[in-house]
């Protein structure tokens, strides 16, 4: 029985971060992982998805192209083509995390991993079991897709990953969930010329956003990309033949070559034995942990989609790292409360801290200023006039609480917006930083400005 300072189980974006920084502070690391280096977000989430994003935004940029003073042709979408190149760049992506792990020294296991105590843990690949031991234990296992037992079990209905895997575009797609991963591929598929019909049984997509940030997608969503948004009533009557699939969304029919599952994912514990050491997952699932991520099992940790907290690849690997440092650096370091969020849609959302829902559910007072994208000159010059970024402050203080941003490149804007929000900015001080001309980045020194009402870049308040 091989001994290790620490086993992680799982080597997704919680699960590799959290070995390979163990490994530099001077731990013997083993990490178990049943199927291939970068988990679910590397393999079969973040990146495939954004690897099939950009060639959708390249043919959208290419069939606008007269509004930059282009003439051209429609593209001719190959879609296999695209399918190849999503691998290629999944497959060199998980080959360096397999290097990483091995450059580091630590030593991979593949299998299945469930805890025969505290401290052991068996490994099951195949026929063969190897047991291993170790001081602290990492789950990292993550989340799978949510497939309910309402829906007909049928090649044409389909969860994310299961889509990623098709080698030919459907004509037409029902996408069941207006969340996260809904709105990303229903814009990811209307861009490449599928007819999509999103529903919602919840009032509105992407409830986690402000309103104007929801109204704003929406917009784009309907108008330009021209999908058909159903919200307010859950599908029934679903039905999925060879011929497609078909429902009922209120008093609306919906019918589509194929139907796409997106309302939710769920942690991967059942495997674990997770009751034989004395831990009870909450009725969704997940693991229940500390401030610093630590379980009922002294020695056993959990991070990422698994103890459910922000279901971000980001937020893992920050926790795993938090982890790896607490306990083979002596830092005492707590989970980080504020944890950007990024939606790649048409367009891009980023969002990070308090929102304006948020603040009225507290009863806080606050101050908004917002700062559209129309009023900015780079945004006008790159043809991506649309969207906006607003800041979120105390209304006492002027201390920066919340940030959001819609438009063209929001998931890198919020960036910055999110290192001002922990560095405890005042909306003063950020719109005292001077900001290079012509960015995109001049929008939030705008927005601070225009909190106070000195924006001179926007037409003046009405009294």
């Amino acid at each position: 029985m091989e001994k290790f300072d620490l086993i992680v189980i799982g080597a997704g974006p919680g699960g590799y971060p959290a070995a390979i920084r163990a490994a530099q502070l001077g731990a013997s690391v083993a990490i178990v992982e049943r199927e291939v280096p970068g988990g679910t977000c590397l393999n079969w989430g973040c990146i495939p998805t954004k690897t099939l994003i950009a060639s959708a935004e390249f043919a959208d940029q290419f069939r606008h192209a007269e509004t930059l003073g282009f003439k051209a042709a429609a593209p001719q979408i190959d879609y296999p083509a695209l399918i190849r190149r999503k691998n290629e760049v999944v497959a060199q992506l998980s080959g360096g995390v397999a290097s990483l792990l091995k450059a580091n020294g630590v030593k991979w296991f593949h299998g299945t991993a469930s805890f025969l105590t505290r401290n052991q843990i068996n490994v099951a690949n195949g026929s063969i079991n190897t047991v291993l031991e170790a001081a602290h234990t990492i789950i990292a296992t993550g989340s799978t897709s949510t497939m309910p037992g309402f829906l007909p079990r049928h090649s044409r209905v389909v969860e994310s990953r299961s889509f990623l895997d098709l080698t030919r575009l459907p004509a037409s797609v029902i996408i069941l969930g207006g969340g996260v991963i809904g709105c990303e591929f229903a814009c990811l598929l209307a861009r490449l010329g599928v007819q999509v019909t999103l529903v919602e049984m919840l009032s509105d997509i992407l409830l986690i956003l402000d309103e104007d940030v929801r109204r704003e997608l929406r917009q784009v969503f309907e108008k330009k990309l021209k999908i058909r948004i159903l919200t307010g009533a859950p599908l029934t009557d679903i039905t999925a033949s060879d011929e497609g699939v078909s429902g009922k969304a209120g008093d609306q029919t919906v019918s589509a070559e194929l139907m796409l599952v997106a309302i939710g994912r769920r942690p991967v514990t059942a495997e674990l034995n997770l009751a034989g050491i004395g831990i009870q997952t909450t009725p969704a699932g997940h693991i229940p942990v500390d401030a610093q991520g630590r379980t009922r099992a002294a020695t056993v940790f959990a991070v990422g989609d698994v103890n459910g907290g922000p279901q971000f690849a980001h937020a893992a690997t920050r926790q795993g790292v938090i982890i790896a440092e607490n306990l083979f650096a002596k830092s005492r370091t707590a989970f980080d409360s504020l944890v950007p969020s990024c939606i790649f849609t048409d367009p891009e959302v980023g969002c990070v801290g308090l929102t304006e829902a948020q603040a009225k559910e507290q009863n806080r007072a606050i101050k908004v200023g917002k700062f559209t994208f129309a009023h900015l000159g780079k945004a006008l010059a790159s043809g991506h006039p649309g969207g906006f970024v607003k800041w979120i402050a105390d209304a006492a203080t002027d201390r920066l609480l919340g940030a959001q941003a819609v438009g063209s490149h929001a998931t890198e804007l919020i960036a910055e917006a999110t290192l001002a929000i922990r560095g405890e900015y005042t909306a003063q001080e950020l719109g005292r930083t001077i900001h290079s001309h012509p960015t995109l980045s001049e929008a939030w020194m705008e927005a601070a400005h225009a909190l106070h009402g000195t924006c001179v870049h926007a037409p003046p308040r009405r009294s």
